[in-house]
């Protein structure tokens, strides 16, 4: 009687004790099972998505409490805890009181994941149920990928990159607009059909209408006037048009010390409408072959990498599957039809708050923070590694493959995306439901839900692939595209494409650069569109974005409500949301202001002692360039002697909006 007495009563104390100590111990992230559920689905409340009709009153297994029937791979995880770890995981050991050595640098005490991090970054997800829903449909078709590929892929996008550099030099005397190549890649993967995610490989038409204005928009109308008007390959009447007016601006320039800002441009524009058009007849054939270039070898270098992966596995890919049922479904990361390879190994040390992983001597580098997140999102989104044996692995690729598309250079990258401030996530869930992102990255990504660039690399840790192809049914979503033309354009055509066939509350919370001179097709579209309900603007510096820190915005942002009638009837932008919505926007006191050089061009100069000008016209219209304090863009003076210059620059600020200018001393 007392060994069973004694039996009850350990069991009881285990019940008492055991759910407490795994929380506690979750908390400090000593240890961590798999979620399970790697889909977690919400109650329908009698109504649920993944009945086989889209009008079923009755509940699936799952808001009953069991599986249900969730289809497309998206089964429930299985307990793995007597797997043994692999030679590539970092997984938790089974025993509670384990440390897990490589989630904490040498010499650091206290629990991982609670290390200081001066820079405010949002270490963790939103984790909350998803309201998107989707029909079922097949799984992706491409390879996974490989760390030998991306090797690879980084070799060849460097070279790319420095062909583009030579040719703009060799055939125009100029350096590539900044992010131009950058632009060009979004736009081309608007209306790329080929098989690599990454460089453009079946395009039409061949030359890309960005890289084409972009590079016509920084030639300049004349090096040396006289050298210009003589050598270059252009009708007399044109010589003629573009000498006299830049003998006659440049005279104005001269005689003139007292104009104001807006003299200067309004004459800088007479000259650009009147020379403009000469420009691009005599440079559109080079310009044309610079962005033909380029493709072909971006078409060459895909089929290039093609061949390597597919000689990497050990069974090339079928491309058999069985199509799945029209269902409606929640949303699912992407899948991978191909078997995933095995994977070479990767290594993991920390220095200070910064994970290092390294293969075969290449180091990519991410902070803790945010390497804690990758593995929260890999252990929501991956099914096919519950061991986490090929976590460091794909880690790699992701944050390789990020590096190469945001290039090497100092700052290169920063001018294509904001990311929104978490209150304002915050706020957009509470108050118009929103739980997913049209346009993030695993490294930025708010929830746990969202669309990316690159399917392969990024599915493994939540991504829907990219929204172009992404068909939501129904849901609140949130959109902030890359600052490209083409892309945002597409992107407004996709959703009025989705509200016009769903009958199912759809809504698009878009958020937008408010450029108005020129103003950008897709603002023009969304104004016009019949399924606007509300629009409101944020101030330029009353604002903030974050890249790799909090920092006021330069231009006014538009916030744009795209809603079907049931969209509007469940999410309507009342007043009250608004206000909130406004409210949540507002900087925090730690976001630092605009730099103190920002709009000082009128004193730059005074230190100098001259005033004439040369040096007034260098002062107010100059090139834009990116600061090496902070990631703004600001004005850089030019120094004379130069050339007259005529173009538009595509820049953070305002794509296409500023004319350059040099001035001849």
């Amino acid at each position: 009687m007392s060994e069973r007495r004694g039996g009850r009563e350990r069991r009881n104390r285990n019940k008492r004790t055991e759910p407490q100590t795994l929380r506690y111990l979750n908390r400090q992230g000593k240890h961590r099972q798999p979620r399970r559920d790697p889909l977690p689905v919400p109650t329908c409340g009698g109504r649920c998505p993944l009945s086989e009709e889209p009008d079923s009153r009755s509940e699936c297994g799952a808001c009953r409490g069991g599986d249900g029937n969730l289809g497309n791979g998206q089964r429930k995880r299985r307990n793995s805890e007597e797997q043994g770890a692999g030679p590539n995981s970092i997984k938790r050991p089974k025993h509670p009181r384990a440390e897990t050595l490589e989630l904490r640098p040498r010499g650091q005490t206290g629990p991982a994941g609670h290390a200081h991090n001066p820079k405010p970054r949002p270490r963790s997800i939103q984790t909350s149920c998803t309201n998107a829903v989707i029909r079922e449909h097949p799984p992706a078709n491409h390879l996974h990928p490989h760390p030998e590929i991306e090797l690879q892929r980084a070799q060849l996008v460097t070279k790319l990159r420095q062909h583009y550099h030579e040719l703009c030099h060799q055939r125009e005397g100029i350096d590539p607009p900044r992010e131009s190549f950058n632009r060009w890649l979004l736009e081309r993967k608007v209306i790329d059909k080929g098989q690599d995610t990454f460089l453009p490989s079946d395009c039409d038409p061949v030359i890309s209408p960005s890289m084409f204005r972009e590079v016509m928009n920084d030639i300049p109308s004349g090096t040396r006037l006289p050298v210009w008007t003589q050598s270059v390959n252009a009708s007399p009447e044109s010589r003629k048009v573009v000498k006299w007016n830049a003998e006659d601006t440049m005279s104005w320039l001269r005689r003139d010390h007292s104009a104001s800002k807006e003299d200067y441009m309004d004459r800088l524009e007479h000259l650009r409408k009147q020379c403009g058009p000469h420009l691009t007849a005599v440079a559109k054939d080079s310009v044309e072959g610079i962005c033909s270039k380029i493709y072909q070898l971006s078409v060459e270098y895909s089929r290039r990498l093609r061949s390597i992966h597919l000689a990497l596995l050990p069974d090339p890919p079928t491309g058999q599957w069985f199509p799945p049922q029209q269902r409606l479904v929640y949303c699912f990361p992407v899948r991978l039809a191909p078997p995933s390879p095995p994977l070479p190994r990767v290594e993991l040390h920390f220095e200070n708050d910064v994970a290092c992983l390294r293969f075969k001597g290449e180091m990519v580098k991410v902070n803790r923070g945010h390497f804690s997140k990758l593995e929260l999102l890999y252990r929501y989104s991956c099914i096919d590694d519950p061991r986490f044996e090929k976590f460091l692995t794909r880690v790699w690729c992701l944050l390789k493959r990020y590096q190469v598309l945001f290039g090497s250079g100092a700052n290169e990258g920063s001018g294509l995306q904001g990311a929104l401030p978490v209150p304002v996530f915050e706020a957009l869930m509470r108050q118009f439901g929103v739980s997913f992102e049209c346009f993030a990255s695993p490294l930025n990504c708010y929830f746990k839900q969202f669309s990316s660039a690159f399917p392969d690399t990024d599915g493994y840790f939540g991504s829907r692939g990219p929204f172009l192809s992404f068909c939501p049914v129904s849901g609140s979503f949130e959109a902030n595209p890359p600052f490209c033309e083409e892309l945002m354009d597409a992107m407004v055509t996709h959703f009025e494409g989705l509200l016009e066939k769903s009958s199912e509350p759809l809504s698009f919370i878009v958020f937008v650069p408010e450029w108005r001179d020129p103003v950008t097709p897709a603002l023009t579209r969304m104004e016009a569109s019949r399924f606007l309900r509300h629009q409101m603007t944020v101030t330029a510096f009353e604002h903030e974005y974050r890249d790799e820190m909090y920092y006021r915005a330069v231009h006014g942002t538009a916030v744009i409500f795209l809603q079907n009638d049931a969209g509007f009837s469940k999410w309507a932008p009342t007043p009250e949301r608004l206000a909130e919505l406004t409210a949540a926007y507002q900087p925090s006191p730690s976001c630092p202001p605009p730099c103190s050089h920002d709009d000082n061009s009128n004193n730059t100069n005074s230190s100098s002692g001259g005033s004439g000008p040369v040096e007034k016209v260098a002062a107010v219209l100059s090139l834009t360039s990116t600061c090496s304090i902070c990631p703004h863009t600001h004005n850089a003076i030019l120094q004379p002697p130069a050339a007259l210059l005529i173009g538009r620059r595509s820049d953070i600020t305002s794509p296409g909006a500023y004319v350059r200018v040099q001035v001849v001393a």
